[in-house]
């Protein structure tokens, strides 16, 4: 029988186990390097694991979809970092659980908007975009200045963290329903929006 790639097309299921070996093999070489470069598993320089707060703010975000219109990932590409700043380094996000990168642009990239805009100015962004951003098309999110975090959620969050690798201490976890005491979802969510992207200078 003579071996040949026209008797491998004959063949599909040789066929199908030759493409399954050959993109598993190159899938491997591609990405089992990543998990050993520094750059992609260590944390940048000031990186610390999200505060109670903002932790609380991350989950708000993640719960109302805002990652499907606002990607947090700015490309290495002149028109990128000239609009947004500094393209995203993958050592800023080593303690998210998802990432929020994403190339569903709906809204502006918020991976450099932190201290961009005063607190003030995303409250009265997230209760009305219109009348910041008259041409905006985002939903209004008035109840999230209405309705009150529950400090003590934030213990099983944090502490599952912990097991995953997050560098939480133990006193770090108990003290944080107390910073979530009498918080509303809309500070929590602008305390996670201003800490985005401020470890790496923006370029101008």
């Amino acid at each position: 029988m003579k071996f040949s790639h026209a008797w491998i097309e004959k063949n599909p299921w040789l066929l199908i186990g030759l493409v399954t070996l050959v993109i598993s093999v190159g899938g491997a070489v591609e990405i089992v390097p990543l998990f050993f470069q520094k750059s992609t598993t260590e944390p940048i320089a000031g990186l610390k694991p999200y505060s109670p707060l903002r932790l609380a703010g991350r989950d708000i975000y993640v719960r109302e979809g805002c990652y499907n219109c606002h990607s947090q990932m700015v490309r290495p590409l002149r028109a990128e970092t000239e609009r947004y700043g500094h393209y995203s380094v993958a050592g800023e996000f080593v303690y998210d659980r998802p990432f929020q990168w994403g190339s569903k642009r709906t809204g502006p990239d918020l991976a450099r908007v932190g201290a961009r805009y005063s607190d003030e100015w995303h409250r009265t962004h997230l209760n009305n975009p219109r009348d910041v951003v008259p041409e905006s098309n985002m939903p209004s999110y008035p109840w999230l200045a209405k309705t009150r975090l529950v400090p003590d959620e934030i213990v099983p969050k944090m502490r599952a963290l912990k097991r995953l690798g997050q560098p939480y201490s133990e006193e770090e976890i108990k003290a944080g329903p107390a910073q979530l005491q009498d918080k509303t979802e809309e500070d929590a969510l602008v305390a996670y929006l201003q800490g985005l992207g401020t470890l790496i200078k923006t370029r101008n």
